[in-house]
């Protein structure tokens, strides 16, 4: 898994009824774009992550 700052972490929710969640990426922690990655949520908060198998990874678009 690659990402760069500004991408976007897509996680996947692994139960019924569980909703996917989705976290910007502000800080690339790994070298070569590889994990783990400071992420931000809606809400604000903010996590380091080595995403997971239920995880993909969103390029930011192009304006």
């Amino acid at each position: 898994m690659r990402a760069k700052t500004g991408d976007s972490l897509l996680m996947h929710g692994r139960v019924v009824g569980d909703h996917d969640r989705v976290a910007e990426i502000v800080e690339v922690l790994g070298t070569d774009g590889e994990p783990p990655y400071r992420v931000r949520f809606d809400d604000g908060h903010e996590a380091v992550m080595s995403p997971g198998p239920d995880t993909v990874v969103r390029e930011r678009k192009k304006a």
